[in-house]
């Protein structure tokens, strides 16, 4: 699924706006950078976190709530 795609997916899933969804890529993916695990079936060395972390959010495995993502 291309960028774009995921990030239209992620906002419609989510219901947040495009500041609120970055906040919460940004903090999921330097969970990701710093051992967390993906919560997503697939390989982590192919992806970079921050797609990884929109992907997650995109499928709906991480929510959003106000400005922190939980996990």
């Amino acid at each position: 699924m291309r960028l774009e795609e995921l990030t239209a997916k992620a906002l419609e899933t989510t219901g947040a706006d495009r500041y609120q969804l970055a906040l919460a890529v940004a903090k999921r993916a330097d969970q990701l950078q710093n051992g967390d695990t993906s919560k997503l079936n697939v390989d982590p060395k192919a992806f970079k976190p921050a797609d990884l972390a929109l992907m997650e959010i995109a499928e709906g495995v991480i929510s959003i709530k106000g400005f922190q993502a939980t996990v």
